[in-house]
């Protein structure tokens, strides 16, 4: 998996010169970000990166915390789609999956951990990015509360669960990005056997 956002697949955007130049000046955003960090990277450093001009840049976002906004989007949808498509599963396997979808390289990169935590940062004080990371934050924990209620919980201790295991796994993973004394492997293995313990999933 690359460790760039790409919006759609290839082959859809091939006709599209729009979709092409924001997908572009997405990239360029990515590894601005990674390099230089979200305050320090201007629109001149994400045009240059993306071969064009500030001016040009400003046709397809009105600025960057609209990049942002719309990289955080790009992410969390991803996130989302991944999750909706291991639903079906039983709840021990959806435990599974989930912990490879966040610790084991298999959805979430470690260079877009560290974009997703910079966003983090900013959406203390922007409203567009607070609204998204909430909304973000509310499926994933409806997510675990079902998954919950799934292995037998009543209402009020799924939802206890949920709270919980979210913490958790925002907690180990950006404990795994910033502690040397951690890695995904370990962090992978806390998680899911801290889940799995609060519920009996077969």
């Amino acid at each position: 998996m690359t460790t760039r956002v790409k919006v759609e697949d290839p082959s859809v955007l091939a006709g599209s010169r729009g979709d092409n130049r924001r997908e572009l000046i997405l990239e360029a955003f990515h590894d601005c970000i990674i390099r230089n960090g979200y305050s320090s990277t201007t629109l001149r450093d994400v045009a240059r990166k993306a071969g064009m001009t500030a001016s040009h840049l400003l046709y397809y976002f009105s600025g960057k915390d609209a990049i942002l906004a719309h990289y955080f989007n790009v992410v969390s949808q991803r996130i989302i789609e991944r999750i909706n498509s291991f639903r079906k599963a039983s709840p021990a396997q959806q435990v599974d999956y989930l912990a490879d979808l966040f610790f084991a390289g298999k959805g979430i990169a470690n260079s877009e951990t560290g974009f997703m935590l910079e966003c983090f940062g900013v959406a203390v004080h922007d409203r567009q990015l607070h609204a998204e990371k909430s909304a973000l934050d509310l499926f994933c924990k409806n997510y675990l509360e079902e998954l919950f209620r799934q292995a037998g919980c009543k209402p009020a201790e799924a939802s206890d669960h949920a709270e919980v295991a979210y913490a958790l796994l925002i907690g180990l993973r950006t404990a795994a990005y910033f502690d040397g004394w951690l890695d995904l492997l370990q962090a992978r293995r806390l998680f899911h056997a801290s889940v799995l313990e609060m519920a009996d999933f077969k």
